[in-house]
């Protein structure tokens, strides 16, 4: 083995030729040290997948999630109550991981796994006694699903974080956050907005850039739970869903702090970006027609055609209006108006270079950068694959500031 083999780091390691199944595949592992997943059930998918092959990837993982469901049933009928609900966990996740890289929203089994998902998540906390509890959170004309999660070591009034998800996973993804929060004495809520989860696939509701419209009831929701410190809400997003936590805590006086992981300005800038600069405004005003004919055929094509497609879905309209779309969600008009306190992470492989930093130079308000580099072995994307290092440095800020 050559010497720059042997001084690569982790990250050169690669599940998939696709940027969001190998990033995917890799929080799923991260997820092994909470039984959310298991190393060999992760890696016996990984064997049977194609890159931006989607029936591929959703027949797979629902393959694996449907066994461990079957196993649970069988073991929760015997009596054997520790078996189902390790059981019962996994298959959750599974069920939830074959719709994360899936974006055909008439197709009946999108449905029908998220209801697969829930059903096994509610039994397994019923029977592991987890501190957790399944809230509709009351959203315009319709609900919001969620999960709020009481510290079993938490004071009698204690602090409270709100907890967004991102683009692909869903709000029970974030449990190595809540898990670490409610070790701590703080409570979690976490929830899927429009856009994500089951917000999208069960109650067909997309991504709005005035995020605030969507945490504002959430607070709402959150300060009528017994034991909570109205003065002590902090807000954290991670992926796409820092950038939604940026904005609306401009609007939103209620915070006393928020955590954007990984800090983002403007996330229709990041995406659009990732093109040459020559095509960039073709690609906005005509859309992205002329680039996927030219790429037909490849693996960049493919990719594209899932972005695009994705993209359209969970926005809520129609392709050629997708990069489009993407220049509301900027936050550089509002972010001088943020007062509660900031923690803005970055890591030195993180996607959208320069983002965060450009966020935090902006903000007027009370700030801290924490930035994850190659010796915390933390610098990919929102962490993942570091999960335990990660709580580690940002409780070390949650724990003194919330």
């Amino acid at each position: 083995m050559s010497d720059d083999n042997n001084n690569a780091h982790w990250t050169s390691t690669k599940f998939s030729d696709s940027l969001l199944m190998d990033a995917l595949l890799k929080h799923l592992l991260g997820l092994m040290r909470l039984g959310m997943s298991d190393l060999g059930e992760v890696y016996e998918v990984i064997g049977q997948l194609k890159s931006n092959d989607e029936e591929c990837w959703i027949n797979a993982w629902s393959a694996v999630a449907q066994r461990l469901q079957s196993r649970a049933e069988k073991a929760d009928r015997a009596g054997k109550l520790i078996t189902a609900s390790s059981a019962y966990l996994r298959a959750a996740t599974y069920w939830r991981a074959s719709l994360m890289y899936f974006s055909y929203p008439d197709d009946a089994r999108l449905r029908d796994y998220a209801r697969a998902s829930s059903k096994c998540y509610e039994r397994y906390l019923q029977l592991a006694g987890y501190p957790g509890a399944y809230v509709e959170i009351p959203y315009e004309n319709t609900f919001l699903r969620g999960h709020f999660y009481r510290s079993p070591v938490a004071a009698k009034k204690a602090p409270l974080l709100i907890l967004t998800p991102g683009r692909d996973t869903w709000a029970e993804d974030t449990c190595w956050v809540y898990d670490a929060a409610i070790r701590r004495g703080i409570h979690c809520l976490v929830y899927d907005g429009p856009g994500q989860g089951f917000a999208l696939r069960l109650n067909n509701l997309t991504f709005r850039p005035d995020w605030e419209n969507v945490v504002g009831p959430v607070i709402d929701f959150a300060l009528e739970i017994p034991g909570i410190d109205a003065s002590r809400v902090g807000l954290m997003g991670l992926s796409f869903g820092a950038f939604l936590s940026t904005r609306a805590a401009a609007f939103e006086k209620r915070l006393k702090v928020c955590i954007a992981d990984p800090g983002s300005i403007s996330w229709g800038e990041s995406i659009i970006n990732h093109f040459p600069p020559p095509v960039r405004p073709k690609l906005i005003e005509e859309g992205p027609d002329f680039i996927l004919q030219a790429s037909a055929g490849t693996a960049e094509g493919d990719s594209l055609n899932w972005l695009v497609r994705d993209y359209a879905w969970k926005h809520g309209v129609r392709q050629q209006e997708v990069f489009k779309t993407l220049l509301a969600y900027d936050n550089t008009p509002v972010v001088d108006q943020i007062e509660c306190e900031m923690l803005v992470t970055d890591g030195t492989e993180e996607m959208a270079r320069g983002q965060a930093q450009r966020l935090f130079d902006a903000l007027k308000c009370p700030k801290h950068y924490l930035l994850f580099d190659e010796t915390s072995t933390a610098q990919a994307h929102c962490q993942i694959g570091a999960y335990a290092t990660a709580t580690e440095h940002l409780f070390a800020w949650i724990d003194e500031k919330l």
